[in-house]
């Protein structure tokens, strides 16, 4: 059945009786009936929602209606001063104490525990675990702190100046030095221009600190703030707790306004041409300003527009993607959309692209003339279908999974209620909505929209790249003469007809010959007639997923160093050509409304599959795998479009400082290694790149699904599923050949070394620190080594951020591997002031050094067991942790059953136990690696 048919049945049977009935665009949009809203007398906004996923876990937020944009001049940058305080401690948890018991209850800081500043707003965020009431109690009195408890002395104020003037640190660099040049013209007039919530670093140095006491006393009051719980609660429970915490607290008697502030509109089009030397990419911005104010969407009326308004987004974009992807496309990418800015009260028709050197106004002008296509011929029927059922088919996989949403899926939408009016529905109603409203919406409905976006006045048009010799740069005259064109001699887009089916041969037979049950972990492996092996394990942890891995022994490692440095880097554009005899367009058109993804990859010891399906997508799934493995297209045209693509992303990737440290300083690594090529390929890399060579490779390492192990985890109706199974996966060629994970012998430069890399003009430095080697895999030492990581990132926080004011983050990280040899791999990393990065340098080998001493306090055990068992729990509900276990024992050829002992293997986990893997690995030879700012003259 062709797409256009389906389409038809889709839109023209089920909804019928459905978008037969009236639909009164006035009626209010209704609020998630599962959601108890209230209001304290105070004006202090909550919302409770009761949500099992995941289970004994509550996503708490507090949310603050004040950001940056309410600052004083004095005060630029202490809005998220503040939030930073907040962590530094309150009444009830002086000092570091927050952090320290929140670590101890297995919250990590930074990855579970975290807020943010914006213009508007400031959010607090706090997962905690909801089945121990002193937990709650404990969680409820951390919001409360935060909101009205701060402790704000003149001696904790200090000490956080060096942290938040770290954060400042990391963001300075060729983004933040174009910004300023252009962000007058962006967001002209206003006052968002000069309230970036990092604020200025005279302010951070020099505030007064009553300036961040008045703050905190004229926005942190209950009428702008909202308390959100969503979890395995008790609602009735929660609300009372709500009440209990936040009731008493009252407003300032005479409270300052929460003014907004918005974005005036120009007649004139500014432009704005911005590069520098460290800039990695050219890019591409216009924005079409709205002239009125953003209203919240509060009606069925409003409900109808938006979805116009993504319909109108799908197709632009699916247009820009066949571009994307055609032979010498203008743009790597390209995409374009209405929506929202800076401002809560602006929004614009904003298209932007990622180019190549030299190419901004030939993007600039594709990107005006797929606007300008729209505007005169508009689209047609059957990419609004299209489009149609992409939309259909998104909302109703949420809808089947609408007993498994995460709670903080939740919390994100309750929290854009409260600052911005937008109502939350439930799924249900969302579905069934929808359901209504796309049958009534036709071309014309669309069409229009591009009227409405385009026009003359309120235009800002930004160009940002590289700045370096012989690159010139457009010039504003340039820029104009491009956007002004007209749409006069535009062709229609032409629609192509769309493939019959993802095969375009006959499939030989095959059988499954034996299965095998797991009863531990509830798995069954199938074999195959081919010799091709299926593990596929059923859950219900998702409705709608299914996930898919498959995976053999060889890989790149099985070719001589000369061809690999041939195909390195052509690999990844071998799908680029498509597969059947169909390109990627044509794959894109078929697949439309379905929900199934495969990639193929070729690693260092392995070749493989991963993909993804919903249930009832599940046999297109098939066909790719099918497809991948015996008609993958030969198109050397396509190659060389996507060769242009990576070197216009890659080629100046170095000039970012970091980046050009991690390729330096692994390069001075793997001088040992013959097949290093560079992190990033250049010019000659390029060059002799040989995609033959690399085609041919990929069907020889896909040649033989006899040995492969095919992985299946979700979903799965297993009955439909073995006749999959035979139908494609038993119908794979197959060779009596089998091989084993190669280890060539090379390795990492030995020794104690220190490389210094000098790079870029900000002050802004970077420290690695590494041990590694090799080493017999032994689980419990893995282990060990991994938790050596993580309680070391603990110390190194407390002692280089909340001691030292020099970082504003640090962590380490131990892994152990099995293949292709025995190894470990240490590290601990932060960026720094080029000034402290020798004295910080010292402070965290100290802290190594500590461990392997003493070992770890019994304190910072119980906090990694705790995280590690919290992660465990919740792992255990994903599909994607037991594909990586099915994997893993497939590498490691290790027995799955060790996943279900893994809470009792971490309780038996002791301090010596890591003082000893620290003694082994990390105690004696270390690499050091450290960006540096370049010299001035």
């Amino acid at each position: 059945m062709n797409i256009l048919k389906s389409l038809t049945l889709l839109f023209i049977t089920a909804p019928l009786m459905l978008s037969a009935q009236q639909v009164n665009y006035d009626d209010p949009i209704p609020m998630d009936p599962d959601v108890k809203k209230g209001k304290l007398e105070n004006g202090l906004t909550y919302y409770i929602k009761k949500n099992d996923k995941p289970e004994d876990k509550v996503d708490l937020r507090l949310v603050i209606n004040a950001g940056s944009i309410l600052e004083t001049d004095k005060q630029r940058g202490l809005a998220h001063f503040m939030e930073h305080m907040c962590f530094n401690g309150t009444e009830r948890f002086p000092k570091n104490e927050l952090v320290d018991y929140l670590q101890s209850i297995g919250v990590k800081f930074g990855q579970h525990l975290n807020a943010y500043t914006s213009f508007d707003e400031t959010v607090y965020f706090l997962p905690i675990p909801s089945d121990d009431k002193e937990k709650l109690k404990k969680g409820f009195e951390i919001l409360e702190d935060w909101a009205f408890n701060a402790t704000l002395t003149p001696e904790e104020i200090d000490k956080e100046r060096g942290v938040v003037l770290e954060e400042y640190r990391l963001g300075l660099g060729a983004n933040k030095r174009m910004l300023a040049n252009y962000i007058d013209k962006l967001m002209h007039g206003s006052r968002y221009a000069d309230r970036l919530p990092i604020g200025k670093k005279e302010v951070l140095e020099n505030f007064d600190h009553e300036e961040l006491i008045q703050f905190y006393e004229d926005w942190y009051r209950p009428d702008l703030m909202s308390v959100i719980a969503v979890g395995d609660i008790d609602v009735n429970e929660i609300e009372i707790m709500i009440k209990r915490h936040f009731s008493k607290h009252t407003n300032p008697k005479n409270p300052k306004p929460r003014k907004t502030y918005g974005v005036p509109n120009h007649n004139e089009t500014f432009v704005a041409v911005e590069s520098d030397k460290e800039a990695a990419f050219s890019q591409v911005e216009v924005y079409y300003k709205d002239y009125d104010e953003s209203e919240p969407n509060t009606t069925i009326g409003d409900y109808k527009s938006q979805l116009e308004i993504s319909l109108f987004s799908t197709m632009i974009n699916n247009r820009l993607d066949e571009i994307r992807n055609s032979n010498n496309p203008p743009f790597n990418y390209g995409f374009s959309y209405y929506g929202g800015t800076w401002s809560r009260d602006k929004k614009a028709y904003q298209s932007s692209a990622m180019v190549g050197e030299g190419k901004q106004l030939d993007a600039l002008k594709v990107l005006v003339e797929e606007n300008l296509r729209v505007k005169a011929h508009g689209f047609t029927e059957a990419e609004l279908e299209r489009a149609k059922t992409e939309m259909l088919t998104r909302v109703e996989r949420q809808y089947k999974e609408r007993d498994k949403t995460e709670s903080s899926r939740y919390v994100q939408q309750l929290q854009n209620q409260f600052l911005r009016g937008s109502v939350m529905t439930n799924i249900e109603w969302d579905f069934k909505m929808m359901e209504k409203l796309l049958p009534k919406i036709v071309v014309k409905d669309i069409n229009g929209q591009i009227d409405n976006y385009i026009k003359k006045d309120n235009r800002v048009v930004i160009l940002t790249g590289p700045e370096k010799d012989g690159l010139k740069q457009p010039t504003r005259e340039e820029v104009l003469k491009v956007i002004d064109i007209e749409s006069k001699n535009l062709e229609p887009y032409e629609d192509e007809a769309i493939a019959e089916s993802l095969i375009r041969r006959k499939l030989p037979e095959g059988k499954i010959v034996d299965t095998e049950t797991n009863e531990n972990v509830n798995s069954k492996t199938l074999t195959l007639s081919n010799g091709a092996m299926v593990t596929y394990k059923k859950t219900d942890f998702k409705n709608n997923e299914i996930l898919f891995e498959a995976i053999s022994f060889g890989g790149s490692n099985l070719i001589d160093d000369e061809t690999y440095k041939e195909v390195q880097w052509a690999m990844g554009g071998l799908t680029e050509a498509g597969f059947s005899g169909m390109d990627k367009n044509d794959i894109s058109k078929f697949m439309s409304g379905k929900v199934a993804r495969v990639n193929p990859y070729v690693g260092g010891t392995t070749e493989g599959m991963s993909g993804s399906a919903s249930p009832k997508d599940l046999e297109y799934l098939m066909q790719m795998i099918q497809a991948y493995f015996t008609d993958l297209n030969y198109d050397e045209e396509a190659f060389e479009s996507y060769k242009t693509k990576q070197n216009a992303f890659m080629s100046n990737l170095t000039s970012m400082p970091n980046v050009y440290f991690q390729e330096q300083f692994y390069t001075f690594l793997s001088q040992n290694n013959p097949r290093f090529n560079g992190i990033f390929p250049d010019e000659e890399a390029w060059e002799r790149t040989s995609y033959k060579k690399a085609y041919q490779i990929y069907r020889k390492r896909f040649e033989n699904a006899g040995d492969f192990h095919f992985y299946f985890v979700g979903n799965i109706d297993e009955d439909e599923f073995k006749s999959y199974v035979e139908k494609y996966i038993a119908a794979l060629p197959a060779t009596e050949s089998s091989e084993k994970p190669k280890d060539l012998g090379y390795r990492m430069l030995e020794g104690e070394h220190k490389k210094v890399v000098k790079k870029g003009q900000d002050p802004k430095s970077q420290v690695t620190i590494m041990f590694y080697g090799e080493a017999d895999y032994k689980p419990k030492e893995a282990m060990a080594l991994d938790a050596a990581g993580e309680v070391l990132t603990i110390k190194l926080i407390e002692e280089l951020r909340e001691g030292e004011s020099g970082v504003y983050g640090a962590g380490a990280n131990g892994r152990m591997s099995k293949v292709p040899y025995g190894s470990y791999n240490f590290s601990i990393s932060f960026p720094c002031g080029p000034e402290n990065a020798e004295k910080l340098t010292e402070s965290a080998l100290m802290e190594l050094n500590k461990i392997i001493q003493n070992g770890p306090t019994e304190e910072d055990l119980k906090k990694f067991k705790e995280s590690a068992k919290l992660e465990y729990k919740e792992k255990l509900k994903e599909n994607k942790f037991w594909l990586d276990q099915f994997t893993k024992a497939y590498t490691y050829n290790t027995s799955l059953d060790d996943v279900m002992n893994y809470e009792d293997r971490i309780e038996s986990l002791k301090a010596d136990d890591i003082q000893m893997v620290a003694k082994k690995y990390l105690s004696e030879d270390k690499i050091i690696g450290m960006l540096m700012p370049e010299d001035k003259e």
